[in-house]
């Protein structure tokens, strides 16, 4: 990808993949589910998954799968109050990018 992946933009695609999910979904899909938009590692991924659980924007809770604990992160309603920033923020810049590409086109 040729963009910055910026901690607002990966902080945006995990806050949309977490919220898709009213239960909440586990790290390993998410992981998952990013990796669908951008290339990341799990080494990249989980310090965010905390810092958003420490700014509340996720909350988290363990479920036994299998023998072990799965843990699972839920957005809550400060995460979606940014999400919806990030929303409002992403179309006014694509909006700008559309139009500077058709204009250049």
């Amino acid at each position: 990808m040729v963009f910055n992946t910026g901690a607002a933009l990966l902080d945006a695609i995990v806050l949309a993949i977490v919220s898709r999910d009213a239960d909440g979904t586990y790290g390993y899909k998410i992981t998952q589910d990013v990796r669908g938009a951008i290339d990341i590692s799990e080494s990249t991924l989980y310090p965010v998954l905390r810092r958003l659980q420490k700014e509340e924007c996720l909350e988290v809770y363990d479920l036994a799968f299998d023998g072990r604990n799965r843990r699972y992160y839920k957005i809550t309603e400060k995460g979606r109050v940014q999400l919806n920033l990030y929303r409002g923020e992403w179309n006014v810049y694509s909006g700008r990018i559309s139009r500077i590409l058709e204009e250049v086109g």
